[in-house]
């Protein structure tokens, strides 16, 4: 995890097995267009199910599960601790939000916490502007090279790769 140069593993409840899972899932984070697709990705945006007066917001099971677990294992440690994680999962409470409720809550809030470190990740990765500009053109030309490994083979291919092709001279 120092050779990747994250910060992941400063938030609470992320360690750095847990961070190396997150990077590895997510790869580039700049493919994702807000915090809300972050959030649908690892499945803790909430799906609305109301009906008639009655607003609810329920889990989604869609989305990255190993992510979604990443999420889980932070949020649990979260409440263990005497942090703000904790402190906005008592005011769901309070708000009269059950205990699967507020944890739903608190997963949402973290992935945004998360979303955002890794945006910052990437931003201190490349300060030139976006990832994997180049300066330069990449075009070849208006002729093309021919390399050596671009050429056909001088006769056809044997079927048994360990066999030698008696049509070739070695």
């Amino acid at each position: 995890m120092a050779a990747s140069g994250t910060t992941l593993t400063q938030l609470r409840g992320i360690g750095d097995l847990t961070a190396g899972k997150i990077i590895g899932r997510v790869g580039d984070i700049t493919r994702f267009r807000s915090p809300a697709a972050f959030a649908s990705y690892t499945g803790t945006a909430p799906i609305e199910v109301s009906s008639g007066d009655v607003v609810r917001h329920r889990l989604s099971r869609a989305g990255d599960r190993q992510l979604n677990y990443c999420l889980h294992v932070a949020a649990i440690t979260q409440l263990r601790h005497d942090c703000p994680g904790r402190d906005y999962y008592l005011r769901k409470r309070a708000c009269g939000k059950g205990h699967k409720e507020a944890l739903r809550c608190l997963k949402r809030r973290l992935s945004d916490v998360v979303y955002r470190q890794l945006l910052r990740n990437a931003q201190a990765a490349s300060p030139g502007g976006q990832q994997g500009a180049a300066t330069n053109s990449s075009a070849a030309g208006s002729t093309p090279d021919t390399s050596s490994s671009d050429k056909s083979l001088p006769g056809p291919a044997g079927t048994d790769p360990t066999t030698p092709n008696e049509d070739r001279l070695d």
